[in-house]
């Protein structure tokens, strides 16, 4: 149960008579009914009030949803309060009587008003009177999402108020305050009934006619005071119950994270001291572009390396493994996109990968393709299967990684690294996931950032023995799908 399902059964019990005993001592709402019935024949007879708001609309038993204690009585709002609503704003009104801020159904939240964007507008001395809120009185939105929404003016002066606003005012003090839980749960539990679709909203027939299960006013007092004793407590609960939410779905990614960078750190899985260390791994690495230069299809240049500086190093590795660079163990370049004014370029059977494309470790589809001569017309390249592709544009995306199944061709958002036969393609994508945050915190740019090949060359990541990197890889997996599970 949710904190606001939780604060409704609270307010469920409290219309049912459930929350606080009964007293025995209480005077009955039947009396307490009959009290405001001769307060309404005063008011008709002082003119305040006129004949036909003594007119009482029988609650049929279909209107009864559940049983309520014998001292508890079954009224309607309109029986227990006088109504008004505000003066309609229109350019039409006429400027008499005097200028008055007032209050819309904008500034009217649940239990609580904001005033500091009141407008203003000019009431006569009689709609100030029948226009106007005063402390004790409960206001009520009547159209919009927030119809239903109410407050109790509680403020020490009166205040005046646009026609979307109802206005209804006890005629014995002391029940706003229930009936304002009532409107709430009613609300809150979808049983406060609107009109229109478009434009939802309470009109005032409705609101008056909505039935009230009255306790005896003693009761009241003591189901209000329950409920504000418990309602901080469940929202407690419902913050805690929102950190417990926002911990568990967050909790399986922060694990990827910890799996990942203790795979990388070489604390995943036990070294095994008959493996062949990283070191002549790469000797074979830099052995093979050695052999790529001599028959050209390497420049001489690429044989070169930036030496890893010690304040670049992040953390230990364990003695078998090396750190290298991306650039220094993968020949990496970017794609390119047709010119947009040319239909032909599009439509193809070549897979054209976009920073949206990648979205898991491998990938076997696109959802754009470009033809031949697309391809022929731009920068664009077509990477063989196994290639790592890397996006370098878009901010959050930046790092997102994943394996090609098949032959395709990206844009000029994504860095390509072309397959090394040497190292383990899936260890060396995992790496760069947990790499992720590093690139990111590397990009440049304004509101859409963006990092460079250089950047993604440049990227120091530890090198086990290739033995080592199926291990690594094997756990990470196996973690991975138990990870899954928890979702």
């Amino acid at each position: 149960m949710n904190a606001q399902q939780l604060k409704n059964s609270i307010l469920q019990e409290a219309i049912e008579g459930r929350l606080v005993p009964q007293d025995l001592n209480d005077e009955p709402a039947s009396v307490l009914l009959e009290r405001i019935r001769e307060e309404k024949k005063q008011l008709v007879k002082a003119g305040k009030l006129k004949k036909k708001d003594l007119e009482e609309t029988p609650i049929s038993e279909d209107e009864k949803p559940f049983e309520i204690p014998d001292s508890w009585e079954w009224c309607r709002i309109g029986d227990i309060f006088e109504h008004a609503s505000g003066k309609q704003q229109s350019s039409n009104n006429k400027k008499i009587g005097t200028l008055q801020k007032y209050i819309t159904t904008s500034n009217l939240y649940w239990d609580s008003f904001v005033l500091d964007t009141l407008k203003e507008m000019y009431f006569s001395d009689e709609e100030l009177k029948t226009c106007s809120a005063t402390k004790g009185d409960l206001l009520v939105c009547e159209g919009g999402a927030g119809y239903g929404r109410s407050a109790i003016w509680s403020f020490d002066y009166d205040i005046c108020l646009q026609n979307h606003v109802h206005r209804l005012r006890p005629y014995i003090d002391g029940v706003c305050r229930y009936v304002y839980y009532l409107i709430f749960l009613l609300k809150e539990s979808n049983r406060l009934v609107s009109v229109g679709t478009a434009m939802p909203g309470l009109s005032a027939n409705r609101l008056k006619e909505i039935a009230v299960p009255l306790p005896p006013l003693a009761e009241q007092k003591r189901i209000v005071a329950k409920i504000e004793e418990l309602l901080p407590k469940v929202e407690e609960y419902g913050k805690a119950q929102d950190a417990l939410d926002k911990l568990n779905a967050e909790l399986p990614e922060r694990l990827k994270k910890s799996i990942l960078q203790e795979a990388i750190e070489g604390r995943l899985v036990p070294q095994d001291p008959n493996d062949e260390p990283a070191s002549i791994l790469l000797g074979k690495i830099r052995a093979e572009k050695a052999k790529l230069v001599k028959e050209g299809k390497l420049k001489k240049k690429d044989l070169e390396e930036t030496p890893i500086q010690e304040d670049e190093i992040p953390f230990d590795i364990p003695e078998s493994w090396e750190w290298v660079r991306l650039g220094d163990v993968y020949q990496t370049t970017s794609g390119g996109t047709p010119e947009k004014g040319h239909p032909e370029y599009y439509g193809g059977t070549i897979p054209w990968v976009k920073v949206g494309d990648l979205t898991s470790k491998n990938i076997d589809k696109t959802d754009e393709c470009i033809s031949e001569e697309g391809l022929a017309h731009s920068s664009a390249k077509i990477f063989p299967k196994d290639t790592i592709l890397v996006a370098m544009y878009c901010n959050d995306a930046i790092g997102k990684s994943s394996i090609i199944n098949i032959p395709m061709t990206t844009n000029q958002a994504i860095c390509g690294l072309f397959p090394n036969s040497l190292l383990y393609v899936d260890y060396i994508y995992y790496t760069i996931q947990a790499n992720k945050k590093s690139l990111q915190e590397k990009s440049a740019g304004g509101a859409q950032k963006n990092i460079n090949q250089k950047i993604v060359n440049d990227t120091i990541i530890p090198l086990p023995p290739l033995a080592e990197q199926k291990r690594i890889v094997a756990k990470i997996e196996q973690l991975l799908g138990e990870i899954d599970k928890l979702k």
